[in-house]
């Protein structure tokens, strides 16, 4: 499936960002970046092909950020910044050959580091939540519009913080931090936030509340930014939404729907695409029953058309008109992805198995895979998106590869030394919006103690062993509370730091599965 989807593209339309399947051609989408050579590079490195990563790592490496074109400010962000960076870090990885000062230096790493410069006058504002849109030349445009989507303003802290780790540079993650918690002060007394805000008066101009769309990425960063930093307020505020979410846009059965965000009445019984997701990040909170039973319910759709509506009517049990394509979305089976992992549900793999077929019978054809129009009739579309090469296909191949290294908890671990002291690599990978995997232990090798004020609870892994280092791996999958009590008694003089660390913590009360 990757092979013809990404030869297709290379055959068709490579420079172009993206493959028009039905046509054979390419087209740019958003900015002319060759896209889909950037997002699929670490799935190359998924597949284990260090040939072809090699060979796209020295392409990109000539990418041109220099030119006058307006850009997504969040799609450039998650797209390829997150994939130059998990490029960078998966370098060594993949037999590249890197300098000494790796990963603290490299030719993705500045090109990431540029190209967030390109887009650091888009957090200019009065609130730090950033503009929708940059020019890589002149700045935010003249006339730019005031109002952006919530996942559009929390989706930034995974590249920004990794590229100030790594750098030491601390202006990008204080950045993004600032965003989120700009968002999180404008919740309304019952902890739910609207879809659209405006980023220089901070007021809602969208009123519901979802899970999903318009929204989605905001919840999935303060999760894994909370994980990958270390900033347990993030993981507060989480919980928080968490509560609320449940409280006010669940129907009891596994489903969300839309909610007022200020008195938390159901407006809508809307099920949006982009809302798979969230057995997923429950999952990573280790909320596993609720993730699969919302999964399940899920899946029920997929069963039906074969694929899963971008909007479905929950009330009328049909398909929103004008929104019944499939774009080859990934969250459903990221989610299944999370949760196979987490349990020993072999149903799992036959959900797996379902998609696989669907989008094998549905959606190939003689120069890719394309996107559905309808998912009730099947009627194709023209577009493949790059994040079918970025993230559907690398979920869909995880869930069936056990022992790929992306799964590593610790096994893998090697230590390597740096300027600022020794770190560990490989003892696990958070993945960001877009499926771009970021190695936890790298940001520790370069720089030797954070630098936000509220990243004081620091688990510190530059003085663990690699034993230590599996030793922990093991206590945040345990989900034996009892045991886990027992185990963190036992051994917890094997850590060096004075008090229970911000991941012992929540592993100890079962909210954290990673």
């Amino acid at each position: 499936m990757f092979y013809h989807a990404y030869d297709s593209y290379l055959k068709y339309a490579y420079p172009y960002d993206e493959l028009r399947p039905l046509t054979c051609d390419g087209y740019d989408t958003w900015g002319s970046y060759s896209l889909s050579l950037v997002d699929a590079i670490d799935t190359l490195a998924t597949l284990g092909n260090s040939t072809e990563f090699s060979r796209v790592y020295t392409i990109i490496q000539s990418l041109d950020i220099e030119r006058d074109i307006n850009v997504s400010v969040f799609e450039t962000n998650i797209r390829v910044i997150g994939g130059l960076l998990s490029a960078h870090l998966l370098a060594k990885r993949m037999n590249v050959s890197v300098n000494s000062t790796w990963p603290c230096t490299g030719p993705l790493l500045d090109l990431a580091v540029a190209l967030a410069n390109k887009l650091l006058p888009a957090f200019d504002t009065e609130t730090g939540i950033p503009y929708g849109t940059i020019n890589l030349v002149w700045g935010v445009p003249i006339g730019e519009t005031n109002i952006t989507c919530t996942a559009g303003g929390g989706t930034f802290l995974i590249e920004f913080g990794t590229i100030s780790r790594l750098t030491g540079d601390p202006k990008y993650e204080r950045a993004a931090l600032k965003a989120l918690r700009a968002l999180w002060s404008k919740r309304s007394s019952i902890n739910l936030i609207g879809n659209h805000i405006n980023i220089q008066t901070g007021e809602w101009t969208a009123n519901d509340c979802t899970i999903g769309t318009g929204v989605d990425s905001y919840f999935e960063y303060l999760v894994k930014g909370a994980l990958l930093f270390r900033h347990p307020e993030l993981m507060d505020m989480m919980n928080e939404y968490i509560k609320a979410i449940d409280t006010h846009m669940s129907d009891g059965s596994g489903w969300f729907v839309f909610a007022n965000y200020q008195q938390g009445r159901k407006t809508m019984p809307l099920f949006a695409s982009l809302d798979a997701f969230y057995p997923g990040l429950l999952t990573l909170l280790g909320k596993l029953d609720r993730a699969r039973e919302t999964l399940y319910a899920y899946h029920t759709m997929w069963r039906k058309y074969g694929s899963m509506p971008e909007f479905y009517n929950l009330a009328q049990q049909e398909c929103m008109q004008g929104r019944e394509g499939y774009p080859l979305r990934p969250e459903h089976i990221e989610s299944i992805m999370y949760l196979s992992k987490a349990t020993d549900d072999d149903t799992l793999l036959f959900m797996a198995a379902d998609i696989f077929d669907s989008i094998e019978s549905c959606c190939k054809t003689s120069c890719g895979y394309t996107s559905l129009k309808n998912v009730k009739d099947h009627q194709l579309d023209n577009r493949m998106e790059s994040f079918f090469l970025a993230e559907t296909i690398k979920y869909l191949y995880l869930i069936f590869d056990e022992n790929n290294f992306l799964h590593a908890n610790g096994e893998y671990a090697t230590e390597h030394r740096t300027a600022s002291g020794s770190c560990f690599l490989d003892t696990g990978y958070v993945y960001n919006t877009e499926a771009h995997p970021i190695d936890i232990g790298s940001l520790d090798c370069c720089t030797s103690s954070p630098f936000d004020e509220t990243s004081s609870d620091v688990f510190e892994k530059k003085s663990l062993s690699k034993e230590q280092i599996r030793w922990l791996g093991n206590i945040l999958l345990n989900q034996d509370k009892e045991e886990l009590h027992a185990v963190i008694k036992k051994n917890y003089s094997l850590l060096t730091c004075s008090a229970l660390t911000f991941e012992q913590r929540f592993s100890l009360y079962g909210e954290i599965l990673t």
